[in-house]
């Protein structure tokens, strides 16, 4: 059975969001591991509260930088989401919760986009979809 035009152009907006977002995504983590900022990150996680502070501001970057690049690939895309969605309410909800949302928007616009990816899937054009 042939896939309709609205099951089509459903993936490639799938596609789409899975590209810009997931980028976009690995972009933010790649400056904290690559640019220099991972003790002042871990440092912040300290001051959270959070135990093992290294243990979850590597967990929190690596969801973003190895989790936007398997997005962006469409492979493991619900799991690798989830992790992002997860990262990005802890950045919305604990780490800026007394700030104005224009400080949060972002976390909160990444955190959105994860979910719909939890929800939907890659789309079919996606390595998760290969051999399908």
């Amino acid at each position: 059975m042939k896939d309709s035009f609205e099951d089509k152009a459903a993936s490639f907006g799938i596609l789409c969001l899975r590209v810009l977002f997931g980028a976009g995504l690995a972009y933010h983590g790649a400056l904290k591991i690559f640019g220099g900022k991972m003790d002042g990150f871990v440092k912040g996680v300290a001051a959270l509260g959070f135990p093992m502070p290294e243990f979850f501001a590597w967990s929190a970057v690596l969801s973003e930088f190895a989790g936007g690049i398997l997005i962006v690939l469409g492979l493991y895309t619900r799991q690798a989401a989830f992790f992002a969605a997860v990262t990005m309410g802890v950045a919305v909800f604990v780490r800026h919760a007394q700030d104005p949302f224009a400080v949060k928007e972002l976390a909160a616009a990444y955190g959105t986009a994860a979910m719909a990816l939890v929800l939907t899937g890659p789309g079919r054009f996606s390595l998760d979809r290969r051999g399908h």
